[in-house]
Protein backbone atom coordinates (compact mmCIF):
# COMPACT_ATOMS: atom_id res chain seq x y z
CA UNK A 1 0.00 0.00 0.00
CA UNK A 2 1.31 3.39 -0.43
CA UNK A 3 0.45 6.00 2.05
CA UNK A 4 1.41 9.52 1.29
CA UNK A 5 0.83 12.09 4.17
CA UNK A 6 0.67 15.54 3.60
CA UNK A 7 3.27 17.38 5.86
CA UNK A 8 2.76 21.17 4.24
CA UNK A 9 1.51 21.89 7.55
CA UNK A 10 4.89 21.73 9.42
CA UNK A 11 6.76 24.85 10.64
CA UNK A 12 10.26 25.92 9.37
CA UNK A 13 11.48 27.22 12.68
CA UNK A 14 10.20 25.23 15.42
CA UNK A 15 7.40 22.48 15.49
CA UNK A 16 3.61 23.47 17.03
CA UNK A 17 1.26 20.70 18.10
CA UNK A 18 -0.23 20.40 14.37
CA UNK A 19 3.71 20.00 12.91
CA UNK A 20 4.82 17.74 15.50
CA UNK A 21 1.85 15.98 14.89
CA UNK A 22 2.72 15.03 11.57
CA UNK A 23 5.99 15.03 11.63
CA UNK A 24 6.18 11.82 14.52
CA UNK A 25 3.48 10.15 12.78
CA UNK A 26 5.32 10.00 9.42
CA UNK A 27 8.72 9.02 11.20
CA UNK A 28 6.47 6.20 12.70
CA UNK A 29 4.05 5.26 9.65
CA UNK A 30 7.29 4.91 7.07
CA UNK A 31 8.81 2.16 9.27
CA UNK A 32 5.83 -0.13 8.65
CA UNK A 33 4.25 1.16 5.09
CA UNK A 34 5.48 3.12 2.02
CA UNK A 35 5.01 6.64 2.79
CA UNK A 36 5.76 9.87 0.30
CA UNK A 37 4.97 12.89 2.39
CA UNK A 38 4.16 16.56 0.80
CA UNK A 39 5.53 19.80 1.07
CA UNK A 40 5.40 23.05 0.46
CA UNK A 41 8.81 25.02 1.43
CA UNK A 42 12.13 22.95 0.95
CA UNK A 43 12.94 24.69 5.22
CA UNK A 44 10.33 22.07 6.25
CA UNK A 45 12.77 19.35 5.80
CA UNK A 46 14.66 20.53 8.73
CA UNK A 47 11.44 19.38 10.72
CA UNK A 48 10.86 16.01 8.93
CA UNK A 49 12.10 12.61 8.86
CA UNK A 50 14.26 11.56 5.78
CA UNK A 51 11.34 10.00 3.54
CA UNK A 52 10.47 10.76 0.03
CA UNK A 53 8.65 14.05 -0.75
CA UNK A 54 6.84 15.98 -3.39
CA UNK A 55 7.32 19.60 -3.35
CA UNK A 56 3.43 21.47 -4.29
CA UNK A 57 1.84 24.18 -3.51
CA UNK A 58 1.02 25.77 0.21
CA UNK A 59 -2.39 24.55 1.70
CA UNK A 60 -3.40 28.51 2.25
CA UNK A 61 -3.10 29.08 -1.87
CA UNK A 62 -5.55 29.31 -3.35
CA UNK A 63 -4.51 26.17 -5.68
CA UNK A 64 -5.77 24.32 -3.01
CA UNK A 65 -9.29 23.66 -4.54
CA UNK A 66 -7.35 22.14 -7.14
CA UNK A 67 -4.67 20.03 -5.25
CA UNK A 68 -5.95 16.52 -6.22
CA UNK A 69 -4.41 17.77 -9.81
CA UNK A 70 -1.08 17.29 -8.66
CA UNK A 71 -1.69 14.60 -6.20
CA UNK A 72 -3.32 12.12 -8.22
CA UNK A 73 -0.21 11.56 -10.39
CA UNK A 74 1.66 9.56 -7.46
CA UNK A 75 -0.47 6.92 -7.37
CA UNK A 76 -1.62 6.98 -3.37
CA UNK A 77 -3.60 4.32 -2.42
CA UNK A 78 -4.51 6.78 0.66
CA UNK A 79 -3.98 10.35 1.32
CA UNK A 80 -3.53 11.35 4.64
CA UNK A 81 -4.08 15.00 5.82
CA UNK A 82 -2.94 15.87 9.75
CA UNK A 83 -5.98 18.82 9.54
CA UNK A 84 -9.54 18.52 7.87
CA UNK A 85 -8.79 21.27 4.91
CA UNK A 86 -6.91 19.78 1.85
CA UNK A 87 -8.31 20.39 -1.00
CA UNK A 88 -10.68 17.31 -2.42
CA UNK A 89 -11.87 18.34 -6.09
CA UNK A 90 -11.15 15.54 -8.63
CA UNK A 91 -9.57 13.11 -6.30
CA UNK A 92 -8.54 10.05 -7.56
CA UNK A 93 -7.37 7.92 -4.32
CA UNK A 94 -8.84 7.27 -0.62
CA UNK A 95 -8.37 10.20 1.92
CA UNK A 96 -7.94 10.43 5.44
CA UNK A 97 -8.98 13.93 6.82
CA UNK A 98 -8.04 14.79 10.43
CA UNK A 99 -9.95 16.84 13.48
CA UNK A 100 -7.73 17.39 16.29
CA UNK A 101 -10.34 19.02 18.54
CA UNK A 102 -13.38 21.59 18.44
CA UNK A 103 -12.05 23.93 20.53
CA UNK A 104 -12.48 26.84 18.57
CA UNK A 105 -16.21 26.48 18.51
CA UNK A 106 -15.84 27.45 22.48
CA UNK A 107 -12.35 29.82 21.94
CA UNK A 108 -12.64 31.07 18.37
CA UNK A 109 -9.30 33.07 18.18
CA UNK A 110 -7.77 31.78 15.51
CA UNK A 111 -3.72 31.78 15.66
CA UNK A 112 -1.95 34.91 15.30
CA UNK A 113 0.76 33.22 12.72
CA UNK A 114 -2.19 32.91 9.97
CA UNK A 115 -2.72 35.88 7.25
CA UNK A 116 -5.26 38.43 8.25
CA UNK A 117 -7.75 37.04 5.54
CA UNK A 118 -7.22 33.38 6.70
CA UNK A 119 -8.01 35.08 10.63
CA UNK A 120 -11.43 35.90 9.22
CA UNK A 121 -12.95 32.95 7.46
CA UNK A 122 -11.49 31.19 10.66
CA UNK A 123 -13.69 33.08 12.70
CA UNK A 124 -16.76 33.32 9.88
CA UNK A 125 -16.04 28.83 9.56
CA UNK A 126 -16.27 28.68 14.00
CA UNK A 127 -19.39 30.29 14.11
CA UNK A 128 -21.38 27.38 12.71
CA UNK A 129 -20.92 23.11 12.22
CA UNK A 130 -22.14 23.16 8.71
CA UNK A 131 -18.86 24.16 7.13
CA UNK A 132 -16.90 21.83 9.68
CA UNK A 133 -19.35 18.58 8.12
CA UNK A 134 -18.70 19.87 5.16
CA UNK A 135 -14.97 19.01 4.75
CA UNK A 136 -15.13 16.47 6.83
CA UNK A 137 -18.06 14.39 4.45
CA UNK A 138 -15.29 14.84 1.43
CA UNK A 139 -12.90 11.98 3.08
CA UNK A 140 -13.66 8.53 3.36
CA UNK A 141 -12.36 8.27 6.75
CA UNK A 142 -12.23 10.60 9.47
CA UNK A 143 -9.34 10.42 11.43
CA UNK A 144 -8.72 12.35 15.74
CA UNK A 145 -6.45 11.88 18.48
CA UNK A 146 -9.01 11.28 21.38
CA UNK A 147 -11.45 9.38 22.54
CA UNK A 148 -13.15 12.95 24.03
CA UNK A 149 -12.70 14.48 20.50
CA UNK A 150 -14.58 11.53 19.16
CA UNK A 151 -17.89 11.60 21.40
CA UNK A 152 -17.59 15.51 20.60
CA UNK A 153 -17.97 14.95 16.82
CA UNK A 154 -20.66 12.40 17.89
CA UNK A 155 -22.63 14.87 19.44
CA UNK A 156 -23.05 17.51 17.21
CA UNK A 157 -23.14 15.11 14.48
CA UNK A 158 -20.01 16.17 12.33
CA UNK A 159 -19.39 14.18 9.68
CA UNK A 160 -21.24 10.53 8.47
CA UNK A 161 -18.00 9.25 7.80
CA UNK A 162 -16.62 6.47 10.32
CA UNK A 163 -14.32 7.73 12.84
CA UNK A 164 -10.75 5.92 14.07
CA UNK A 165 -8.52 7.18 16.19
CA UNK A 166 -4.85 8.20 15.87
CA UNK A 167 -3.58 9.50 18.84
CA UNK A 168 -0.60 11.84 19.90
CA UNK A 169 2.46 10.95 21.74
CA UNK A 170 5.62 11.64 23.32
CA UNK A 171 8.53 11.74 21.49
CA UNK A 172 10.54 8.60 21.67
CA UNK A 173 14.00 7.69 23.42
CA UNK A 174 12.71 9.93 26.65
CA UNK A 175 14.81 8.23 29.83
CA UNK A 176 12.37 9.16 32.57
CA UNK A 177 14.56 10.87 35.73
CA UNK A 178 14.70 9.08 38.93
CA UNK A 179 12.12 9.17 41.85
CA UNK A 180 14.37 9.36 44.26
CA UNK A 181 16.64 12.46 43.32
CA UNK A 182 14.14 14.27 44.18
CA UNK A 183 13.00 17.93 42.11
CA UNK A 184 13.81 21.34 42.24
CA UNK A 185 11.52 24.41 43.47
CA UNK A 186 10.57 25.02 39.69
CA UNK A 187 7.23 25.11 37.80
CA UNK A 188 7.01 24.79 34.42
CA UNK A 189 3.94 26.02 31.93
CA UNK A 190 3.97 24.98 27.99
CA UNK A 191 1.67 26.25 25.88
CA UNK A 192 0.69 29.61 24.26
CA UNK A 193 -1.12 31.96 26.06
CA UNK A 194 -4.11 32.73 24.00
CA UNK A 195 -6.80 33.57 26.82
CA UNK A 196 -8.51 29.76 27.20
CA UNK A 197 -4.55 28.61 28.27
CA UNK A 198 -5.84 30.48 31.87
CA UNK A 199 -2.46 31.36 32.22
CA UNK A 200 -3.69 33.84 34.60
CA UNK A 201 -4.67 31.25 37.60
CA UNK A 202 -1.05 29.93 37.61
CA UNK A 203 0.20 33.12 38.12
CA UNK A 204 -2.02 34.41 40.79
CA UNK A 205 -1.61 31.38 42.60
CA UNK A 206 2.17 32.02 43.18
CA UNK A 207 0.96 34.52 45.56
CA UNK A 208 1.03 31.78 47.54
CA UNK A 209 4.12 29.97 46.58
CA UNK A 210 6.93 32.15 47.40
CA UNK A 211 9.77 29.43 47.61
CA UNK A 212 8.75 27.95 43.88
CA UNK A 213 9.63 30.06 40.24
CA UNK A 214 6.90 29.41 37.59
CA UNK A 215 9.01 29.34 34.23
CA UNK A 216 6.73 30.08 31.30
CA UNK A 217 8.92 28.75 28.80
CA UNK A 218 6.55 29.92 25.03
CA UNK A 219 7.15 32.45 23.12
CA UNK A 220 4.74 35.52 23.73
CA UNK A 221 4.47 38.57 21.68
CA UNK A 222 5.36 42.01 24.16
CA UNK A 223 1.77 43.11 24.39
CA UNK A 224 1.17 39.90 25.90
CA UNK A 225 3.63 39.82 28.38
CA UNK A 226 3.33 42.87 29.58
CA UNK A 227 0.11 41.97 29.96
CA UNK A 228 1.17 39.06 32.15
CA UNK A 229 3.82 40.83 34.20
CA UNK A 230 1.26 43.15 35.73
CA UNK A 231 -0.56 40.58 37.30
CA UNK A 232 2.55 38.98 38.85
CA UNK A 233 1.66 39.09 42.68
CA UNK A 234 4.33 40.83 44.97
CA UNK A 235 7.33 38.40 45.50
CA UNK A 236 6.37 36.13 43.40
CA UNK A 237 8.59 34.46 41.14
CA UNK A 238 7.54 34.30 37.82
CA UNK A 239 9.94 34.01 34.63
CA UNK A 240 9.28 34.36 31.05
CA UNK A 241 11.64 32.17 28.54
CA UNK A 242 10.04 33.37 25.07
CA UNK A 243 10.77 30.29 23.72
CA UNK A 244 13.25 26.90 24.44
CA UNK A 245 14.70 24.75 22.37
CA UNK A 246 13.68 20.41 22.94
CA UNK A 247 16.74 20.33 24.89
CA UNK A 248 16.45 23.32 27.14
CA UNK A 249 12.78 21.73 27.74
CA UNK A 250 14.04 18.54 28.63
CA UNK A 251 16.57 19.77 30.68
CA UNK A 252 14.12 22.20 32.60
CA UNK A 253 11.10 18.91 32.95
CA UNK A 254 13.27 16.57 34.84
CA UNK A 255 14.17 18.97 37.40
CA UNK A 256 11.13 20.32 37.64
CA UNK A 257 8.56 19.77 40.60
CA UNK A 258 5.63 19.88 38.24
CA UNK A 259 3.95 20.71 34.81
CA UNK A 260 1.08 23.08 35.07
CA UNK A 261 -1.74 23.05 32.85
CA UNK A 262 -5.11 24.83 33.95
CA UNK A 263 -6.85 25.33 30.00
CA UNK A 264 -10.44 25.94 30.35
CA UNK A 265 -10.44 23.83 27.36
CA UNK A 266 -7.93 21.67 25.62
CA UNK A 267 -7.67 19.30 22.53
CA UNK A 268 -5.17 17.41 23.81
CA UNK A 269 -2.63 18.12 26.28
CA UNK A 270 0.76 17.12 24.54
CA UNK A 271 2.69 18.63 27.11
CA UNK A 272 1.25 16.64 30.23
CA UNK A 273 2.41 13.23 28.37
CA UNK A 274 5.86 14.46 27.20
CA UNK A 275 6.32 15.61 30.98
CA UNK A 276 4.87 12.14 32.06
CA UNK A 277 7.09 10.64 29.87
CA UNK A 278 10.28 11.93 31.98
CA UNK A 279 8.74 11.04 35.29
CA UNK A 280 7.64 14.76 35.76
CA UNK A 281 3.61 15.17 38.14
CA UNK A 282 1.34 17.36 36.28
CA UNK A 283 -0.83 19.55 37.72
CA UNK A 284 -3.78 20.39 35.18
CA UNK A 285 -7.62 21.57 35.10
CA UNK A 286 -10.22 19.16 35.91
CA UNK A 287 -11.11 19.40 32.13
CA UNK A 288 -12.34 15.95 30.36
CA UNK A 289 -9.44 15.67 27.99
CA UNK A 290 -6.73 15.96 30.84
CA UNK A 291 -8.88 13.26 32.51
CA UNK A 292 -8.62 11.14 29.50
CA UNK A 293 -4.62 11.30 28.62
CA UNK A 294 -3.49 11.94 32.45
CA UNK A 295 -5.96 9.33 34.39
CA UNK A 296 -4.87 8.77 38.13
CA UNK A 297 -1.38 9.61 37.51
CA UNK A 298 -2.08 13.37 37.21
CA UNK A 299 -3.43 16.26 39.97
CA UNK A 300 -6.64 18.12 38.88
CA UNK A 301 -7.96 21.39 40.28
CA UNK A 302 -10.41 23.73 39.36
CA UNK A 303 -9.42 26.40 36.50
CA UNK A 304 -10.22 29.26 38.04
CA UNK A 305 -8.88 28.39 41.22
CA UNK A 306 -5.76 30.01 42.17
CA UNK A 307 -6.18 28.13 45.93
CA UNK A 308 -6.09 24.75 45.01
CA UNK A 309 -3.56 25.36 41.97
CA UNK A 310 -1.14 26.40 44.73
CA UNK A 311 -2.06 23.64 47.37
CA UNK A 312 -1.86 20.98 44.23
CA UNK A 313 1.58 22.50 44.16
CA UNK A 314 2.39 22.70 47.79
CA UNK A 315 0.94 18.88 48.38
CA UNK A 316 3.89 17.62 45.92
CA UNK A 317 6.37 19.34 48.34
CA UNK A 318 6.08 15.96 50.24
CA UNK A 319 8.38 13.43 48.82
CA UNK A 320 6.10 10.72 49.40
CA UNK A 321 3.63 11.73 47.34
CA UNK A 322 5.80 13.28 44.62
CA UNK A 323 7.63 10.25 44.42
CA UNK A 324 4.61 8.30 43.75
CA UNK A 325 3.07 10.83 41.27
CA UNK A 326 6.88 10.60 39.30
CA UNK A 327 6.07 7.07 39.00
CA UNK A 328 2.77 6.53 38.15
CA UNK A 329 3.42 9.46 35.39
CA UNK A 330 5.73 7.70 33.57
CA UNK A 331 3.49 4.34 33.74
CA UNK A 332 0.57 6.28 32.29
CA UNK A 333 2.55 8.02 29.61
CA UNK A 334 3.49 4.51 28.68
CA UNK A 335 -0.16 4.17 27.08
CA UNK A 336 1.32 6.81 24.45
CA UNK A 337 3.52 6.08 21.30
CA UNK A 338 3.84 6.62 18.10
CA UNK A 339 4.02 3.29 16.80
CA UNK A 340 0.98 2.27 18.10
CA UNK A 341 -0.20 5.30 16.02
CA UNK A 342 1.35 4.25 12.98
CA UNK A 343 -0.72 0.87 13.41
CA UNK A 344 -3.87 2.85 13.73
CA UNK A 345 -3.08 4.97 11.16
CA UNK A 346 -2.34 1.68 8.55
CA UNK A 347 -5.41 -0.10 9.98
CA UNK A 348 -7.78 3.07 9.27
CA UNK A 349 -6.01 3.29 5.70
CA UNK A 350 -6.33 -0.19 4.81
CA UNK A 351 -10.04 0.28 5.70
CA UNK A 352 -10.68 2.95 3.27
CA UNK A 353 -8.95 0.87 0.59
CA UNK A 354 -11.38 -1.92 1.50
CA UNK A 355 -14.09 0.01 1.13
CA UNK A 356 -13.52 1.88 -1.92
CA UNK A 357 -12.85 -1.65 -3.53
CA UNK A 358 -16.55 -2.64 -2.27
CA UNK A 359 -17.88 0.35 -4.26
CA UNK A 360 -16.19 -0.10 -7.19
Amino acid sequence: MKIVIDARFTRTDHHDGISRYGSSLIAATSKIADVTMLISDKRQLALLPDVPYVMINSPLSPMELFVARKVNPLGADVVVCPMQTMGTLGRKYGLILTLHDLIYYEHPTPPGFLPAPVRLLWRLYHKGYWPQRLLLNRADIVATISSTTEALMAKYTLTKRPVRIVGNAPQPGQRPRDPGAGAEKTLLYMGSFMPYKNVETMIRGMAQLPEYTLHLLSRITPQRKAELEALVPRGAKVLFHNGVTDAEYDELLVRATALISLSRAEGYGLPLVEAMALGTPVIASDIPIFREVGGDAVSYVHPESPAEFAAAVTALGEEPLWQERSRKSVERAGHFNWEASARQLLSAAEEVVARRQRKA
